[in-house]
């Protein structure tokens, strides 16, 4: 080798080095950084944990005059929290802000756990009763600050940058969607302040990342977005808020924000959750992960072959024992997939829409099934629909030669009864498609909504409290930000609407005889209601005016039916005929366009 190779090897190796070295310094700087982020994020955090605890003891020791003024403090603290706490703990968060509502776990009929709520929406309608029971108040107190005591104490944030992304989202949806709704403040209505301080909870956690844009236009944009919508918030009266356009003007512009963000801290996700990683709208075919309500992920490229095999066994009668009824005579498409029946022949409950209905963790009115292929299980050995059997199905498919060569082409060889019920599943995934008049409007795809409408879902998540059950974007029951709970309520149904006595179905209880479970049923979607009628589990009224109605008294308390564990406020809603209206406007303005 020669002297000018030596040199020039040598050359080489000397700058590899160096570059080696600067990677490294830049990963070590990197590293630093998002330490020291995190470090002064976790710091924060505890500062404010450590706040509400001392806020929360002060209530517990403090004479009742004081009670108020102490639980305001400790309320305000742990909202400046929850951005973190609900995404890093989210069960214990569960449990601090829970309604005041007993808790029911059934795993199966040998392990039912009944336990009595406690947290923060507990202690608020505690304080607030006519005759506090002080003694008890102090016992819920000092339970919730062990709990959040026992939180600090083993809180180590280890968040990973899009851990921050998702973070940001799910409080910025959950502020939305329940935050502003009074899901969680019952008394007080103090919804629109705790907004307010959630937001600041926001700042918080981002402030500390401004090292990590590239762009420091961005990091601006986003601190003063947020800083705006506060402004906006600190103007609002819980009742006059006008919902509607802080999701268009601040919600949808933060998600949109946060894509950039994303886009700017060149963020990679390992996964997606209930939304898509990409979403920027909570109410578009883009904002939800399909895979997350499925039991397994779907291979794209057979979605839309599986969906046409589906739709074809979904209107075939032959998978009946008498070849007389299919998924669609109970579920027609013209009637948004209802049958516009009472009650179909030989049942005793309202055939539910199918539209959005794979957008839930539990199924049929009494949540009894965790997933849509056990529901088709149900269905098809149901004396009273199919009176049939898997393997009957499985031998139709057989001896159906279009069908096995389908089968062959998406499934392999072998026909089994769990494909035909998955191909049926995934095209019941496949309807609702958040092309309403409203999705368009709230998306700005439409500037036609009228003031009623836009009144009436103002109404719907403000004053008339129906945003607190019938959750958006879905408006039906599955809870967000995280989607992973279908909520069973119990309001009060009528047998008829005449003597004003409750309804014989006893829902829920019929599947695991829990006492405190009877008459408890799933919370329905109000997405394409105009066409889903009758109304109720039992099509006990035919109007949405009846409806409206019957929650306006409060349920079943205003018809003097007596249920001890009615989940309904059964406090009048005080609505004008007008407010009815615009109700009414508003969830026809929820329909699908064909």
């Amino acid at each position: 080798m020669n002297i000018t190779n030596i040199k020039t090897k040598k050359t080489q190796i000397n700058f590899l080095c160096l570059l080696f070295i600067a990677i490294v310094s830049c990963s070590k700087k990197t590293e630093t950084t998002e330490y020291s982020a995190i470090k002064n994020v976790e710091i924060n955090y505890i500062s404010h944990l450590d706040s509400t605890v001392i806020y929360l003891d002060s209530l517990k020791q403090s004479a009742p005059k004081d009670a108020e003024r102490f639980y305001i403090k400790a309320r305000d603290q742990f909202k400046h929290i929850e951005p973190i706490l609900a995404f890093t703990d989210r069960n214990n968060y569960k449990s601090l802000n829970a309604p005041n509502l007993l808790k029911v776990e059934e795993e199966d009929a040998t392990n039912i756990k009944i336990m009595a709520p406690f947290g923060f929406q507990v202690i608020e309608e505690s304080i607030y009763e006519e005759e506090p029971n002080w003694e008890q108040i102090q016992k819920v107190v000092e339970k919730t600050s062990n709990r959040l005591k026992l939180i600090k104490n083993n809180t180590v944030l280890d968040l990973k940058d899009y851990h921050i992304i998702w973070l940001l989202r799910d409080e910025i949806s959950r502020v939305a969607l329940t935050g502003i709704t009074g899901y969680d403040s019952p008394v007080l209505e103090a919804s629109l302040k705790e907004a307010v301080t959630s937001y600041k909870g926001m700042l918080d956690v981002i402030k500390p990342f401004e090292s990590n844009f590239q762009s420091e236009e961005l990091y601006n944009q986003l601190i003063v977005e947020i800083n705006n919508t506060i402004d906006d918030l600190n103007k609002g009266n819980f009742n006059t808020f006008d919902r509607y356009s802080f999701i268009k003007t601040h919600t949808h512009k933060q998600l949109e924000i946060l894509q950039e963000v994303s886009n700017d801290w060149k963020v990679k996700y390992p996964f997606e959750t209930a939304f898509n990683n990409s979403m920027t709208s909570l109410f578009s075919n883009n904002t939800f992960n399909l895979n997350f309500f499925a039991d397994y992920n779907e291979v794209d490229s057979l979605m839309l072959p599986k969906m046409k095999l589906g739709k074809q066994l979904f209107n075939d009668t032959r998978l009946s024992a008498d070849n007389s009824i299919s998924c669609a005579s109970c579920h027609k498409e013209n009637l948004a997939f209802t049958d516009g029946l009472k009650t179909f022949p030989k049942q005793i409950r309202n055939s539910p829409t199918l539209l959005y209905a794979a957008y839930q963790q539990s199924f049929f009115m009494d949540g009894r099934t965790g997933n849509l292929e056990g529901q088709i299980v149900d269905v098809v050995n149901n004396p009273n629909e199919f009176h049939s059997s898997l393997n009957n199905i499985t031998a139709l498919i057989n001896e159906d030669t279009e069908y096995k060569e389908e089968f062959k082409e998406i499934y392999g060889d072998e026909i089994t009864e769990r494909k035909a019920r998955n191909a049926i599943a995934t095209y019941i995934r496949s309807l609702g498609q958040f092309n309403s008049k409203f999705d368009k409007n709230i998306n700005n795809e439409e500037n036609t909504l009228t003031a009623s409408e836009i009144n009436g879902f103002n109404l719907f998540s403000g004053k008339a409290k129906c945003a607190t059950c019938h959750f958006a974007p879905l408006f039906n029951g599955t809870v967000p930000p995280n989607f992973t709970e279908s909520e069973l309520e119990l309001i009060g149904v009528p047998k008829d609407t005449v003597s004003n006595v409750i309804d014989t179905d006893l829902g829920r209880y019929n599947s695991f005889n829990t006492e405190e479970r009877k008459h408890f049923f799933k919370t329905p979607t109000i997405r394409n209601v105009s066409k889903t009628g009758p109304y109720m589990h039992n099509g006990i009224y035919t109007s949405l005016l009846q409806v409206v109605d019957f929650y306006d008294i409060g349920g079943g308390a205003g018809l003097d039916i007596d249920l001890e564990h009615q989940t309904l406020p059964a406090d009048s809603l005080n609505l004008s005929e007008k407010e009815k209206k615009d109700l009414i406007a508003f969830m026809n303005s929820l329909t699908d366009k064909e």
